[in-house]
Parts: structure tokens; sequence; C-alpha cells
């Protein structure tokens, strides 16, 4: 399983998993519940993205796209993101095929150099074009990945330690993640290096219900480091709209859909 993908659970993947109360759970069950109230709202998704980059300076760069969510068979999904301004990523498309259990299949398609490029799994964790998220983001973390301690509980939150099982794997050393106990969305991330030092954040800033569903519409990553975050605006939020899979296919990359076009 998969979940903590702050790009998608921020963008599309947001749902109600209903309380219940805190001696009855434990990390592992906190956990799938998270997982489901992020990925699984509705059979599919569609929404609106402004992204905006902010460097240390204090300089921006806004970047638009529409993103398309889809479930497949078992908790399998698929992602289509399709980039519509500025001039520099217009038609720019990025395809994800989230395998739960194995590794996800990802593309991305660079009109102006009329390039077709898989990325690789060692490039997940890289930034997701030039922003503050990485293309893992998009599709999530696996579930087994990392081992998960209940530090806390809280009136309102849970707050989840992550160790990955595979530290070459990643540029972290653990994560904390702090859950909503009514919606279980989390709600803030928080990564540290090898020495403990925070370094890194990912936080939903505004909730809102869509269509029955408690949905993230403004979000921001923060590299702490570089003094750089990123900021998602989401609009015109949908569920259940009966995408069809061939969207979510390769021919797609370079010839969108009607559906983010229109």
């Amino acid at each position: 399983m998969k979940y903590f993908s702050f790009l998608a659970v921020l963008l599309l993947g947001l749902g109600f998993a209903g309380p219940a109360p805190a001696e009855q759970l434990g990390v592992d069950e906190i956990i799938q519940r998270a997982n489901q109230a992020s990925y699984y709202a509705g059979k599919d998704g569609r929404a609106e993205v402004k992204m905006t980059i902010s460097d240390a300076g204090g300089g921006t760069r806004v970047r638009e796209f529409t993103i398309l969510r889809m479930d497949a068979e078992g908790e399998d999904q698929k992602f289509y993101v399709y980039f519509k301004a500025p001039a520099d990523v217009r038609k720019m498309a990025y395809l994800v095929w989230k395998n739960v259990g194995g590794e996800d299949d990802r593309w991305l398609w660079l009109p102006a150099l009329n390039l077709k490029k898989r990325i690789a799994p060692g490039d997940k964790r890289t930034s997701f074009v030039g922003s503050d998220f990485f293309y893992e983001d998009v599709s999530g973390r696996g579930i087994d990945e990392d081992r998960h301690e209940l530090l806390e509980t809280t009136e309102t939150q849970y707050v989840i330690m992550n160790v990955p099982k595979d530290p070459g794997s990643v540029e972290f050393a653990n994560y904390k993640v702090w859950i909503d106990k009514e919606t279980f969305l989390p709600r803030l991330a928080e990564y540290y290096d090898a020495s403990g030092k925070l370094y890194r954040k990912v936080e939903a800033l505004k909730v809102e219900t869509v269509e029955g569903h408690p949905t993230v519409t403004v979000s921001v990553a923060s590299d702490l480091v570089a003094g750089t975050s990123t900021t998602n605006e989401f609009s015109q939020v949908s569920y259940d709209l009966g995408l069809k899979d061939q969207i979510f296919t390769e021919r797609f990359l370079r010839r969108p859909p009607r559906e983010v076009t229109r």
C-alpha cells in the first residue's frame, strides 16, 4: 500500500474515514485509515492546480496544471498531470501508474525536446518539475517501506514516527506525520536528516468539504535548508467523473485528452 503522498494527497486523494476512540486504534490501523482517507475518495477525481514556487530571494514562478486520478484493479491507481502554463512547461505531461506492493511506473513528456522520459525508481525523490515536491509525492510512499511508531495522541491528532527500512534509498533519516483524528487526513509532515535536523516539511493549510469529501485546497512544501517553498492552490475539484482507462496511457502524453483541455 501507499500513503502520505503529499502531492497526490493534497491534490485529489482525499476522503473521510470516520473517527474512532483513540484507545481502540493501534499504529497500523491509523496508517491504514490514513491511506484510505488520503487516496480513495470516489472512484476517480479531477482538480485544477495553481503551483507557486518561491525562491530564497523572494522571487516566484507560477505553474498551472490539471491532475486526473483513477482507481485501477485492487488498490492500484493511475495519475495524469497536464501543464497549461507558463509557456516553458505548456503541454508537458506526467503519467504515473501506482503499483501497490511494487515500484511505480512514471513517464514525463517534454514537448520542447520531443522527448518521452521514463522516471527511474532511483529518481523518485528528486524535484517534481522544479518545485519543492518530489516525484514520489505524486503516487506516495509504500507503507511497508517504513517502520511506524505512534509517538503521541493529542485531542485532535495522532503523531506518527516513520523510519525507512532501507536508509540508503532515501535522503531522510525519519519523518513525523500529524494525522487528523476526525478525517484521518495527514495535516503535517516533518522530515529529519541523520543529525536529527528538520530540513523539509509539507503542510495542509486549508481543508474544505467537496461533494462530501474533506479535501485540502491549499498546501505548502518547504525546503528549510534552501529557503524555498511551493504552495499549491486547488480549484474545480470533482469526483466520480467516470474517467476512462485509456486516458492514463503513454498515447496521451503527446496528445492530451479533452478531460484536461476543456
